[in-house]
């Protein structure tokens, strides 16, 4: 995948929670909720102060955080569905 975020966003790829079945009752995709885990794929350089220095990014490539069900922009990038957003939109890093 070749794409560069700008600014303080960030590139993540939503982990699909593993599926589980209740009774023999196997819930339909469009039933489901959207993963909130996701794996850092690309991270921009980070934004800039009004002094003209650049704030760095906490998190990095390869991290595992968890995101907002609704959060970013979802788009297709060579056949991935990936989500685009804002550090803000972060809301905590697993370690």
């Amino acid at each position: 995948m070749n794409i560069r975020p700008l600014h303080d966003r960030i590139v993540a790829k939503r982990i699909e929670a593993a599926e589980e079945v209740r009774g023999g009752i196997i819930i339909p995709d469009s039933a489901k909720d959207k993963p909130q885990e996701a794996e850092v794929i690309a991270v921009g350089p980070g934004k800039m102060d009004e002094s003209g220095n650049r704030l760095p990014v906490d998190v990095k490539t390869g991290d595992r955080v968890l995101i907002g069900k609704y959060a970013g922009n979802e788009i297709k990038v060579d056949g991935q569905d990936v989500v685009i957003l804002r550090e803000d939109d972060v809301l905590a890093v697993i370690e």
